[in-house]
């Protein structure tokens, strides 16, 4: 069981909540929670108008409702906020939302009752997954219409998937043994307030990330070996000289995965060629920057699991409710942004190697990766097919943050496009995963033709694992299989598993709160 402490919860335990480990929350926080809720009380209790709680909301702040209105007012904000469109959310982005907002409300600033905190946990506990429209939000005043679907499930309005079965909500919620929530004041506007929509697929876009840095440099060297590309360019010398973290520590781990290499030791001396292409060469200068990158975005993430970006907000010292904005989701969107520009740049340091590969002017292997071209095309559309992923994570790339557009008839009139920014990664990170398969076995067939010579141990455990998958290319036959095969070993991690180094670089990205 991996346990959230609001405030301190780690990298790892967001990880973990991905790839689907059940969390908890810390029972110290119940006092919190508890005292939030009373402040709540003690506020209305004074008759004051106070935003959210018994006011309208946006526009309508000035409209006062009264005191018999307000569990109508909560409900109906959750149910004419549940307007978004699109597919579902995948379920492991889904489960680290529910925990981003459990992770919020358990700190005593959103007012709610202990009820409600133990509703999230107890669903996540369950595996009950709201079904949520992923588009429909512009990343301020919260993720408004995604966490309003995610709010109606639990007072049983919507659909809960439950064991991977979509069903109405009341009936999953019955199932669970669970009644629906009934919303007291200010908790439909705390459920509803927030960045966890933007945060958790920003969250879930990075893990991805992680695992394809890692896989980008297994390919890389892979592919170094198959051009008989030199490992002089990863010289420790030179990365110190320039002094980027990122850089050296990617250098370092292409130096142990090529140590040993047979097919490195063939051409030590003798080799007319001076200096490699830069997709061979500045692999260190490149995917260094992307470590970075990645780093700078994973720190501003787990500051924001961390933080609360309700609002109102409550002070139970004071019994104060104290309206603000962090509910805008700009720091997501910016880190959104970042790993769009990482993911883009491994994309398309991979199909460049590809496309070297298949040029025998630059790698002096057979054309297209056959031993018989002209008869064959062997990886000639491989290649194309890279080239159109790897365009279309162009186009996606532009920073989704300098956008904004007035909503709530302009009192929201500067909005971060968060949501949009972080929702687009994901099947970014998926045309990368078919882009390093298509160079795994394209570095896999380069490698082939320098028999009996062989790579280095590590990277012949990788060798291994694709022929285990995917038979050396003879002659041209079905190319897709083989595609999807390699793919699914850049996407379980395995080829990051099999080689051993690079998993240890990624550990450095851990950034504590």
């Amino acid at each position: 069981m991996t346990v959230l402490h609001p405030g301190h919860v780690s990298l790892q335990t967001w990880r973990e909540t991905y790839r689907g480990a059940v969390p908890s929350l810390d029972p110290s926080c119940a006092p919190g929670i508890a005292a939030g809720a009373a402040a709540v009380e003690a506020i209305l209790a004074r008759g004051e108008p106070v935003y959210g709680i018994n006011t309208g909301f946006g526009k309508l702040a000035s409209v006062r409702i009264d005191r018999g209105d307000l569990a109508t007012l909560q409900r109906n904000i959750v149910l004419s906020h549940a307007a978004g469109v699109g597919a579902p959310m995948p379920a492991p982005v889904v489960r680290i939302m529910l925990a981003l907002k459990l992770v919020s409300l358990a700190q005593g600033a959103s007012g709610v009752q202990p009820a409600t905190v133990a509703m999230l946990e107890t669903a996540l506990a369950r595996g009950l997954i709201p079904v949520v429209p992923c588009q429909g939000s512009c990343g301020a005043s919260g993720d408004l219409a995604p966490l309003a679907h995610m709010t109606a499930a639990f007072c049983g309005v919507g659909e809960i998937a439950m064991d991977g079965v979509r069903m109405p909500a009341a009936t999953a919620l019955s199932r669970a043994g669970l009644q629906p929530l009934v919303l007291g004041p200010k908790e439909g506007l705390a459920l509803l307030n927030g960045t966890q929509f933007s945060t958790a697929y920003a969250l879930g876009a990075l893990f991805e990330a992680e695992n394809l840095l890692g896989s980008a440099l297994v390919t890389g060297a892979l592919s170094t070996d198959a051009a008989r590309g030199s490992d002089t360019p990863f010289d420790a010398r030179i990365h110190a000289l320039r002094r980027h973290r990122g850089q050296i520590e990617v250098a370092a781990v292409l130096r142990t995965l090529m140590a040993g290499s047979a097919i490195r030791a063939s051409h030590l001396t003798g080799d007319d060629r001076v200096q490699d292409p830069y997709c061979l060469r500045c692999q260190p200068q490149v995917m260094g920057a992307v470590l970075d990158l990645l780093r700078q975005a994973a720190a501003t993430l787990v500051t924001e699991a961390n933080g609360v970006s309700d609002n109102p907000l409550i002070f139970a010292d004071t019994l104060e409710s104290l309206s603000g904005g962090n509910f805008h989701a700009e720091p997501v969107a910016f880190a959104a942004d970042m790993i769009a520009l990482a993911l883009c740049e491994i994309g398309s340091l991979a199909e460049r190697r590809i496309a070297m590969l298949i040029d025998p002017a630059l790698s002096g292997l057979p054309a297209f990766l056959t031993p018989r071209p002209g008869l064959n095309s062997g990886f000639m559309i491989p290649q194309v097919t890279a080239a159109a992923l790897v365009s279309e994570n162009k186009q996606r790339a532009m920073p989704a943050s300098v956008d904004s557009i007035p909503t709530s008839a302009n009192q929201e009139d500067h909005v971060s496009m968060a949501a949009h920014g972080a929702r687009r990664l994901l099947p970014m990170a998926e045309n990368v995963v078919a882009v390093l398969g298509i160079e795994l076995l394209a570095a896999a067939q380069g490698c082939d033709f320098h028999a009996p010579l062989a790579s280095s141990p590590r990277l012949e455990r990788v060798r291994a694992a694709v022929r285990e998958q995917v038979a050396h290319l003879e002659d041209d036959r079905y190319f897709a299989g083989d595609i999807g095969r390699a793919s699914e070993l850049i996407r379980s991690g395995a080829i990051v598993r099999e080689a051993g180094a690079a998993a240890a670089l990624l550990e450095p990205m851990e950034t504590p709160p």
